[in-house]
């Protein structure tokens, strides 16, 4: 079985194969549960979607705010 896109070309889009796996399963969440899939592909798994959608720099990391900062500013 030939996954498309490949496990180290999704690499490259994040810092590390974990953040890789939490995108793809947040991302494949949402969709399962009706979000409108970003990217164009002719199968219909959840995952598979989400890892295009990741490829296609459709879908990205957004790094966590830290909320230790904004308390001591108040």
């Amino acid at each position: 079985m030939m996954v498309k896109p490949a496990v180290t070309d999704l690499l490259k889009k994040v810092d590390n194969r974990y953040s890789l796996i939490i995108m793809t399963a947040k991302r494949a969440r949402q969709i399962a549960e009706g979000e409108t899939p970003m990217a164009e592909v002719d199968e219909k798994s959840p995952v598979t979607i989400a890892v295009n959608e990741i490829f296609q720099d459709k879908v990205y990391e957004v790094e966590p705010e830290d909320t230790d900062e904004a308390e001591s500013e108040e």
